[in-house]
């Protein structure tokens, strides 16, 4: 498998996409009651905290520089 590079802001969307997806699934089930107001406040929510993590990554990256090969010369371990 090829590498590639670690992306946490794409994994707490996808963490924030599917945990709302679940609550709705749970909604439906009858296990909860999801108020009509919770998405209006869940994705934008979600989508904020992941631009905070994306601008964190990106300070956390320039402030290392080069100390890292990129990810495409990095040793693969097994």
């Amino acid at each position: 498998m090829l590498r590639h590079e670690f992306q946490p802001a794409r994994l707490v969307t996808g963490l924030t996409a599917l945990g709302i997806g679940g609550v709705y699934v749970l909604d439906a089930a009858g296990r909860v009651d999801v108020p009509g107001a919770w998405p209006l406040i869940a994705l934008p929510a979600g989508l904020f905290l992941s631009g905070g993590v994306s601008a964190l990554y990106g300070l956390a990256r320039r402030r290392r520089g080069a100390e890292l090969p990129p990810p495409e010369e990095q040793p693969v371990s097994r």
